[in-house]
C-alpha cells in the first residue's frame, strides 16, 4: 500500500462510496491526504404519490447527509447527480471519471467490484475501471482497490487487509450514521451489524487483534 495524497472513494449511490472507502480514507485523511467521496446516482424518493415538494426535500436532506457523512470522516463529498435514466453510456462516463481523476492528481482511487448484485455498481465498476486503466497506459501513477461491499461479494477475495484503531472505526460509524438509510428507516439491509461483524471476521482473516476492513487489488499492469 503505497502513501498517498489524494484519493477518491466512487460509489454507484449514496452511502456506497462510504461503506467501501471510509476506513482507508480516515486513515489517510488524518496523515494530510485531500480525500473525496464520488456519489454517481443521486438519492431518489420513490414513494407512489409523492408531490414535488416532498421529493426536492428528499433530496436536500440526502444531500446533507452525505455532505455531514463526508465531514465526519475528515473528507468532502462530490455529486454527480445522475439518475440511472440519464446516465451515459460506460464508454462516455468513464472518459469523464477519467478526465476528473487526471485533473485531481489522483493517486489511489476506491470502488466496486465486478461481483454485484446491482446494475448500477457493475456500470459503476466497469467505467471507473476503465477510467484507472487509462490513466496507467498514459503513465499515471495511480492505484485502484475494489472495497467490501455486502452487495457486491461475488468473487471478492481479500489482497489488502487495513486496521482499524478504536477511534477510526468510531469515526467510520459515526459518518455512516448521518445517513438515514444506514439505520434501516429506509430498508432492511442490516449495514451496522454487517460492517461491524466483518470487521471482526476480517481480523480473524489477518490474524490481528480489533478490527480490519478488507479490499481487493485491482487487475492492473504495473512495470515498476
Amino acid at each position: 500500500m503505497g502513501k498517498y495524497k489524494r484519493m477518491v472513494s466512487i460509489g454507484a449511490h449514496p452511502l456506497d462510496a462510504e461503506l467501501q472507502g471510509g476506513p482507508l480514507m480516515i486513515k489517510y485523511a488524518k496523515e494530510g491526504a485531500v480525500c473525496t467521496f464520488v456519489h454517481v446516482v443521486k438519492g431518489r424518493l420513490t414513494e407512489p404519490g409523492a408531490t414535488e415538494e416532498e421529493k426536492r426535500d428528499y433530496e436536500e436532506t440526502l444531500k446533507k447527509e452525505i455532505m455531514d457523512a463526508a465531514q465526519a470522516m475528515g473528507c468532502n463529498a462530490l455529486c454527480l447527480d445522475y439518475t440511472s435514466a440519464e446516465l451515459p453510456a460506460v464508454e462516455e462516463f468513464a472518459e469523464k471519471i477519467a478526465d476528473y481523476l487526471r485533473k485531481e492528481g489522483a493517486d489511489c482511487v476506491i470502488t466496486h467490484g465486478r461481483g454485484t448484485l446491482h446494475p448500477r455498481h457493475y456500470y459503476t465498476y466497469e467505467a471507473v475501471t476503465s477510467a484507472v486503466r487509462k490513466l496507467r497506459r498514459e503513465g499515471g501513477n495511480i492505484q485502484l482497490y475494489y472495497g467490501e461491499n455486502c452487495e457486491d461479494l461475488a468473487g471478492f477475495t481479500p489482497t489488502l487487509y487495513v486496521s482499524m484503531s478504536e477511534e477510526d472505526e468510531e469515526t467510520w460509524f459515526a459518518g455512516l450514521r448521518k445517513y438515514t438509510i444506514f439505520g434501516g428507516a429506509v430498508n432492511d439491509v442490516p449495514y451496522y451489524d454487517y460492517y461491524h461483524t466483518m470487521g471482526k471476521v476480517r481480523a480473524m482473516e489477518a490474524g490481528t487483534d480489533g478490527k480490519v476492513k478488507a479490499y481487493m487489488h485491482a487487475p492492473l499492469i504495473d512495470n515498476e
